[in-house]
């Protein structure tokens, strides 16, 4: 996992294995959600917050709203990807969120990722904790 020189780009690295590719031998559409969500978690993490201690100490989990996916090329068993996490719009609740999957420079999928924080009992809105949104916040 890596900082980007980019602004506000957290990049994280994956290798593309036999498991995430279908009968065709490029990676399962599908697949490239979780090559995203384990990014997001990442970064989160790369932010000094556990998805687990999350739930434990501040009451809140994320949960994703809405997904939007553009394939644009197929990545291929042994390939090393970078997923990108980008904050683009923040709510008192909720964020979105863009990513791309890349092989080098070539953007493999595109994607809008909606994520909402709620509360780690009820599943209820939660207003984003301070916390968080200090080690996140993107400069808006």
């Amino acid at each position: 996992m890596k900082k980007c020189e980019q602004v506000n780009e957290f990049l994280w690295t994956v290798r593309v294995y036999y498991e995430d590719t279908d009968a065709g031998g490029v990676v399962f559409y599908a697949n490239y959600l979780k090559f995203m969500e384990r990014a997001r978690t990442e970064w989160l993490r790369s932010a000094g917050f556990q998805q687990s201690r999350l739930a434990e100490e501040e009451g809140v989990v994320f949960a994703v709203r809405r997904v939007q996916l553009d394939f644009l090329r197929p990545a291929r068993l042994d390939d090393r990807l970078d997923v990108s996490v980008q904050q683009v719009n923040r709510r008192r609740a909720s964020m979105e969120i863009e990513q791309e999957v890349r092989r080098g420079r070539e953007v493999l999928c595109r994607g809008k990722v909606e994520i909402v924080c709620v509360d780690a009992q009820r599943f209820r809105p939660h207003v984003i904790p301070d916390t968080i949104l200090a080690e996140i916040a993107h400069g808006d």
